[in-house]
């Protein structure tokens, strides 16, 4: 037992955690924390606005695998975390959000909880419906037990994120600390491991498939189960497609890859999983925009769905055989089962024949056919620019679609976006907190105008803190996804879509002492992107594109994945 006050206990308790950065803004309500990280040797980033600071964090833990610590102060500090809390709910990313808070008591009477006292907010009730666990600390003494509660809860199970209010005085308050490492759960028990008869009844489904098709998701990338998805997939001769957030659990450039479903999904990968008479399912919540209208989405196909949170099976699709476990347990133990049966791999098969037919038949949608500076191009170039280690992020919109579309993911954990709640402003933030965790690669976001332009300001952050990315600039001076939507649906009626005067985004670039490029042509952008891999600063490359480029296959709204439109 050792006596301390709350805040060097927390400071404490974070170094037990292993924590090396934490991404916030300070304020008042967590002066007594800041105070404390002063001694400590965890670096701090000051983000310029709060919602990065989450935002960063997210991106650290998706490109690290580990949970990524983001800080703020109480009332609006606090509130501006929550779009970055919800993001990271709704891709299941491991954050661990620390937030300020009024003291619980006061000589006056009126600085306290529940007084309505300065910059108070109730947090711990906005917050519960987009976090995994939150937990406002009563008492010091509290304090190690429950930072090792919230880094077990967001990280073990399907991850999430986690907030830990902090009120002032319990910052302040000195008390007897145990930093012992026994954490009981009563009613908290993530099951991992798949039950033997379902794994035999699925490699028995499995081996009787003619038209297999594997349906890879996030989860496949949480649970690090690239080799297993591999291994299961070449002994199969299954194709493999994956959702949006599952891109880059399955190389891009294999035989077997279809690409990504969805709304503006790879045509191909669209096509030929309705033709599956099995879909193994893994890590995926089946989203709306993965599978279009629900009762057109495999429905002659015999469905396996393998996750680790028993509450998405069944949830908007009936399945034949749930399989709740973790992704990389599963399929080493449904490999396992189907060596015993089988002694040797599948050979090509006409099944396999006809959707490398099928991705050939689609293969002009991808062609590089001219030298137009179109956002397609762009994308398969930055691909033969970057090396296949290299992270990328994308802001949301056409420039999003345009990246899951055109630029190939090769390995793990390299392709980083807000796929359920679709964040605009989320990119530039995420890909400095990817090069925070992997200062050594290459990160790059994939941005529109209009989503970069909302967090912008974090390039005072970059500069500052010497986190030195690429941000390509795809400039089409609207708000370009929702103005096709306009386009294509809405009989061309714009309105609230027209940025007007953006801003000059080299001028902008070299305001806050970063650099920026403008470009024109393939061989400017080629150049432009080569210089800005390689500089120790982050570099803006602004892109003009046409406004009324249409971001195609896609799926419209209330349809299923046959109807959509290519071009």
């Amino acid at each position: 037992m050792t006596k301390m006050t709350g805040a060097r206990a927390l400071v404490e308790s974070l170094k037990r955690q292993n924590v090396k950065v934490i991404f916030g803004i300070i304020g008042g309500a967590i002066l007594p924390v800041y105070d404390a990280l002063y001694d400590s040797d965890i670096r701090h980033i000051l983000s310029r606005h709060e919602q990065c600071a989450a935002h960063a964090a997210d991106g650290y833990a998706r490109a690290s695998g580990r949970p990524g610590v983001c800080m703020a102060t109480s009332g609006p500090g606090a509130t501006n975390l929550v779009t970055g809390i919800a993001n990271a709910y709704m891709d299941s990313s491991p954050i661990i959000a620390f937030t300020g808070q009024v003291s619980t008591y006061s000589r006056s009477s009126s600085y306290a909880i529940g007084k309505d006292a300065f910059q108070e907010a109730d947090i711990i009730g906005i917050t519960t419906p987009i976090t995994k666990f939150n937990y406002q600390v009563r008492s010091a003494s509290e304090i190690p037990k429950i930072v090792r509660s919230a880094f077990y809860i967001a990280t073990s199970g399907r991850p999430g994120p986690v907030l830990i209010d902090l009120p002032k005085n319990v910052q302040m308050d000195t008390a007897e600390m145990d930093f012992s490492s026994n954490i009981p759960f009563r009613g908290y028990k993530p099951v991992t491991d798949p039950h033997p008869l379902q794994i035999k009844r699925a490699a028995e489904i499995l081996l009787s498939a003619e038209r297999l098709v594997i349906l890879a998701g996030g989860g496949v990338i949480i649970s690090n189960a690239f080799q297993e998805l591999l291994n299961l997939a070449e002994f199969l001769m299954a194709p493999v497609a994956t959702t949006l957030m599952g891109k880059g659990c399955f190389p891009e450039n294999h035989p077997l890859s279809m690409g990504h479903i969805g709304m503006h999904g790879n045509p191909a990968a669209n096509k030929m999983i309705l033709e599956a008479d099995v879909l193994l399912a893994v890590g995926t919540r089946f989203a709306d925009r993965s599978t279009g209208r629900i009762d057109t989405f495999c429905k002659d196909a015999k469905i396996i769905h393998i996750d680790i949170d028993p509450a998405e099976i069944g949830k908007n699709l009936d399945v034949d055989l749930p399989i709740v476990a973790d992704a990389k347990k599963a399929l080493s133990a449904i490999y396992a089962a189907l060596s015993e049966k089988v002694s040797k791999p599948k050979e090509n098969s006409e099944w396999f024949k006809k959707v490398k037919e099928a991705k050939e038949t689609y293969e002009g949608f991808f062609s590089n056919n001219n030298g137009d500076l179109k956002p397609k191009i762009l994308l398969k170039e930055l691909r033969q620019l970057l090396p296949e280690d290299a992270i990328v992020t994308t802001e949301v919109g056409q420039n999003q679609m345009w990246a899951a579309l055109h630029f190939k993911a090769i390995k793990p954990r390299t392709f980083i976006t807000s796929g359920g709640l679709g964040t605009m402003g989320f990119g530039f933030p995420a890909a400095l907190g990817a090069k925070v965790a992997c200062p050594d690669r290459i990160v790059v976001d994939v941005a529109g105008d209009g989503s970069f332009l909302m967090n912008e300001q974090e390039l005072a952050c970059s500069v500052e803190e010497n986190i030195p990315v690429t941000v390509i600039v795809l400039n089409n001076s609207v708000l370009g996804m929702v103005a096709q939507w306009q386009r294509l649906f809405y009989n061309r009626r714009y309105i609230a879509v027209k940025l007007g005067r953006v801003p000059d985004m080299v001028k902008l670039a070299e305001a806050y002492g970063a650099r920026g490029i403008r470009v024109h042509s393939i061989e400017e952008f080629r150049k432009a992107v080569k210089e800005a891999v390689n500089s120790d600063v982050t570099t803006v490359i602004d892109v003009p594109i046409s406004p009324d480029e249409d971001v195609l296959p896609m799926v419209p709204p209330e349809r299923g994945l046959n109807e959509m439109l290519i071009g």
